[in-house]
Order: structure tokens, then C-alpha cells, then sequence
């Protein structure tokens, strides 16, 4: 129901203007995004707009300013999300590179991660494998398993130490 409403708001009064969109595509493209990334933002923008209008809230004054706004910080969030990915992979490609392990040491390490694994509740360890041996990012695996951004970020940060906690306990890494 709410998506066909949504659906014919937008159809029929598109929530932002021609103008409204080409100044959230410039407050997205100046706070970096890369141009591929454009027009899910403007979506993302359209979306909020839409959600707010569908909890019954009232729209905003300034719709151009309010947009802004959203798409400003979608940016940020865009680069927090970016800068999170490169320290993951700089994480795992210093794993890697530890001495260059033989076979025999990788494998420890792999039974020992897999024992780690087995030891966490199921939660914690749905969302670590989604996260980094599915690489679903964080929105995807909430959208996946029906839950908030938040617990997803919260399990993760959990399983994480509670992982790390186990492998420096039985001396592997």
C-alpha cells in the first residue's frame, strides 16, 4: 500500500523539482561522489522526502535547502563508508603479507578462525560472514536479515573483537 501511494506521489508530483534535483546532484558530486554514484543519491534524497511525507510528518520549509542538506550528508557518509572499506582491506592485505605465511601456518590460522567462528553466538556470526566473506555492506545485510543499520554495526563491532580476542588468546595472530 505504501508503495503504490509512494509510487503515485511520485508519478504524479515528483517531490523534487528539475532545479531541486540538479542541486542535489551538485551538493553530491562537490562532496565527492563519484558520478556513477549520482543518481542513487538524488533516489536517496527522493526517498527521505517520500518517507517523511509518508509518516505524516510536514514537509520541510525549504525543500531545495532540505535537500541539500540530505545529499551533503549522504556525501559524508558515502566518503565514512569508503574510508571504512580501505581500512578493512589494508587490515587484510597486512594480514596477508605477515611474513607470508607457509601452508602449514595458514592453515592453523584458517582451523583457528573457523573454530573462532563456530564459538560466536549465531547472530555475531551471520553478520561477520555476510559483511566480510559475502562482502555485503552493512545496508544490505540490515535490508537482508530485517534489522536497523545500528544492530548490524553493533553485532559486527562485537563479532569482530570477540574474534580477535579468541585468535590473540590462542597465540595465531
Amino acid at each position: 500500500m505504501l508503495r503504490r501511494k509512494a509510487r503515485r506521489v511520485q508519478e504524479d508530483d515528483d517531490p523534487l523539482d528539475a532545479a531541486q534535483e540538479r542541486r542535489v546532484r551538485a551538493v553530491l558530486a562537490l562532496g565527492g561522489v563519484p558520478q556513477a554514484d549520482l543518481p542513487d543519491g538524488v533516489q536517496q534524497v527522493r526517498l527521505r522526502l517520500l518517507e517523511r511525507a509518508a509518516k505524516g510528518d510536514e514537509a520541510p520549509r525549504d525543500v531545495s535547502a532540505w535537500a541539500a542538506v540530505v545529499a551533503s550528508n549522504l556525501a559524508m557518509d558515502w566518503h565514512r563508508a569508503k574510508r571504512r572499506q580501505e581500512r578493512v582491506g589494508e587490515r587484510l592485505a597486512s594480514l596477508r603479507q605477515l611474513e607470508h605465511p607457509s601452508g602449514e601456518d595458514t592453515s592453523v590460522l584458517s582451523l583457528a578462525v573457523a573454530q573462532g567462528l563456530d564459538e560466536l553466538p549465531d547472530q555475531h556470526r551471520q553478520v561477520l560472514v555476510l559483511r566480510f566473506f559475502a562482502d555485503l555492506p552493512v545496508r544490505g545485510i540490515a535490508e537482508e536479515l530485517g534489522i536497523p543499520e545500528g544492530t548490524v554495526k553493533s553485532r559486527l563491532h562485537s563479532a569482530v573483537r570477540a574474534l580477535r580476542d579468541r585468535l590473540h588468546e590462542d597465540e595465531v595472530v
